[in-house]
């Protein structure tokens, strides 16, 4: 496991101007926004990943404008083997990264936010780096309000949410064969799976490196 340290080396003013800025390029400006029956989907984005990473993260804010409930989960995208949309929980001191289970429940009305730290996009078996300044390409589907193909933007590595504050750089993510665990400096990350082993391929050993989601 690796520990991990983010420190910022801004003397002064300089730190709140970059503070008062780093929203507004959390996002790239051609970040679109997309409608499929009675959901609403904006500023989707994504973070580009460093050389070697395994996994990215993609995030977004979904809008249920209907009078009924919704499910959303990710079918595909152009960069990686597989997709999934996760939740972040923290549970007796350690972070806890696994996928939902049957989509992320979207209730009328509602308006559910992924973004780092919290519920996300789960690109699996990366085929090649997320770059800053392109995008992927990702099919949702949702159970009642049908399948849309959004394009997700992808930032600087770690940018932060919009208007977040940046949540680390990278960590080091080590697979043991039955489970996957994060150590970072704000506690321990535990990513369980169903078929007893890691989420992200290559995990029987060794250790890989990943984006803090």
């Amino acid at each position: 496991m690796t520990n991990f340290t983010c420190r910022s080396f801004l003397p002064g003013s300089a730190a709140v101007f970059a503070a008062l800025l780093a929203p507004l390029a959390a996002v790239p400006a051609w970040a679109a926004d997309y409608d499929v029956g009675s959901i609403h989907i904006a500023a989707p984005w994504a973070r580009a990943t460093p050389k070697g990473a395994s996994t990215g993260a993609g995030y977004m804010t979904i809008t249920n404008k209907g009078t009924a409930p919704d499910r959303v989960s990710c079918v595909s995208d152009d960069a990686s083997a597989q997709c999934q949309i996760h939740s972040m929980t923290m549970e007796d001191g350690v972070m806890k990264m696994r996928p939902v289970e049957g989509g992320l429940e979207i209730k009328p009305g509602e308006t559910v936010t992924l973004q780092p730290g919290g519920y996300h996009v789960m690109f699996v078996g990366l085929i090649h780096a997320l770059e800053q300044g392109n995008t992927v390409d990702v099919k949702l589907k949702f159970d009642k309000a049908g399948s849309v193909d959004v394009q997700y933007p992808i930032a600087a590595i770690g940018a932060p949410a919009p208007g977040g504050a940046a949540a680390g750089g990278s960590m080091m993510m080590q697979g043991s064969g039955g489970g996957m665990n994060m150590q970072g400096s704000g506690g321990a990350m535990s990513m369980p799976s169903s078929n007893g082993g890691a989420n992200a391929p290559n995990s029987s050993g060794g250790s890989m490196p990943m984006n803090k989601q």
